[in-house]
């Protein structure tokens, strides 16, 4: 009897996760396929020209599944490169434009300027998404920017934004390696 209601107990939880991982992920045809594997919470190792810091973030449906939202977190303690140290926080929007049939992700940081990218058309099969600026506010347009997720696995990304000065290439700015929270 006790072997029953164990495996009652135990194909009714996996039922419960199945169905909560299911409701989290995105319909067949659905434009944010490429970003469901984004949704949950993750922690990081940053390094770039800020120095080397800890990042926390989470990404999570909003208003009915038509957005993803991002909330950003990266704590920079006094170094060598950041001499005061820092916290950076940046709030970012992910959002389908139908007339383009394009994920566009719009990111609010703390220290007021807004970019807006557009993504660039995916891979089948790839593990890599990147996110090429169109427009900043309260910052100069003759600059770029560019964020390319890389998938290592499920539970695995890195993060690297590059920015590129008027008339130059890409530079590094920051890479940031993190894994997924456990549930």
């Amino acid at each position: 009897m006790k072997i029953a209601q164990a495996s009652a107990t135990l194909l009714l939880s996996t039922f419960a996760l199945t169905s909560a991982l299911a409701a989290d992920a995105p319909a067949a045809g659905d434009p944010f396929v490429p970003m469901a594997r984004f949704i949950g919470n993750w922690t990081g190792k940053a390094s770039g020209q800020a120095g080397d810091g800890d990042v926390t973030r989470s990404y999570s449906f909003v208003m009915n599944k038509r957005f993803i939202q991002e909330s950003n977190v990266s704590r920079y303690p006094v170094q060598e490169k950041n001499k005061k140290g820092e916290v950076h926080e940046h709030m970012g929007m992910f959002s389908y434009d139908k007339s383009r049939k394009q994920i566009v992700l719009r990111q609010f940081h703390v220290e007021s300027f807004v970019t807006t990218y557009r993504m660039q058309p995916p891979v089948e099969g790839e593990t890599t998404l990147v996110f090429e600026s169109e427009n900043f506010e309260n910052f100069s347009n003759t600059w770029r920017g560019r964020e390319t997720y890389e998938f290592a696995s499920d539970d695995e990304f890195t993060e690297t934004f590059e920015l590129a000065p008027p008339e130059k290439p890409f530079q590094v700015y920051s890479q940031t390696r993190f894994k997924r929270e456990k549930r």
